[in-house]
């Protein structure tokens, strides 16, 4: 909790908004993605739904986890409901998700980390048009996603249960992928090696989304890894996520935005 403190505070004296960006590109991202609060279409209520019932579900599922665990819970044996509130991306940031995959409209999209499938929602309602593969290490969570994915007729989700060690590999093999959202292990060492991994999959318009990247120090040393990276072009730090770009046409530039 100290390190989240501190990190958040230092977060805040680095951080602006729009102003005094003067790179076309990023501006035109934060103003009109990141800052836009359009509806759109009408589709992310239907997310609203999608998390309602998971909240309302407080039959328990016994958690196999292979990240760093969960600093919320103490035991693997978890309620669904308790999960979606705690654990699960929250109405801001899905709504964010929805909108930078509305912005982009990636029809390749690759999500780490599946959990109970609520970013995976937004991802698959922004874009009902995208194919859409979802990693999960846990049985349980995969589960009960694929049951929501169900229930709200989301047909373009292909979801894939096992450790990452093994599924990632197989999902990348001569791919190319739009959008990666990284949100499955929450440590330093793995988040490095997927996206070493997952740069096989890149080209000029692929964005990489790292989520928690203030999470604990280890994975700020991550984060510090992949802006320094040489195909690295963009990066920006929201707190919660660092979004990072790979315009070989952009000069290397790191930005640090309030959302």
């Amino acid at each position: 909790m100290v390190h989240k403190i501190q990190s958040y505070i230092k977060f805040l004296k680095r951080s602006s908004n729009q102003h005094g960006v003067h790179s076309p590109f990023v501006y035109n991202f934060i103003t009109k993605c990141l800052y836009n609060h359009d509806e759109y279409d009408g589709n992310y209520e239907h997310f609203k739904e999608f998390k309602a019932s998971l909240l309302k579900n407080d039959n328990t599922i016994n958690v196999t986890d292979f990240g760093a665990g969960s600093k919320l819970f103490k035991s693997n044996t978890r309620k669904i409901s308790a999960i979606a509130k705690n654990a699960g991306i929250s109405n801001k940031r899905s709504y964010l998700l929805y909108k930078i995959a509305h912005f982009f409209k990636p029809t390749e999209i690759l999500e780490i980390g599946t959990s109970l499938g609520m970013a995976t929602a937004s991802l698959s309602l922004a874009n009902p048009n995208a194919n859409i593969t979802s990693l999960e290490g846990c049985p349980e969570t995969a589960k009960i996603a694929q049951n929501q994915f169900n229930t709200l007729r989301l047909k373009n989700i292909h979801l894939l249960i096992g450790d990452f060690k093994n599924t990632l590999q197989r999902t990348i093999s001569n791919k190319k992928y739009d959008l990666i959202y990284f949100d499955g292990n929450h440590q330093e060492d793995a988040t490095i090696a997927y996206f070493e991994r997952c740069l096989t999959t890149v080209h000029n318009e692929t964005v990489f989304i790292f989520d928690d990247i203030h999470w604990s120090k280890g994975m700020e040393n991550a984060w510090e890894y992949i802006k320094n990276h040489d195909k690295t072009t963009i990066s920006i730090d929201t707190y919660q996520w660092g979004i990072v770009f790979f315009r070989k046409e952009q000069p290397k530039e790191h930005f640090t935005i309030r959302v």
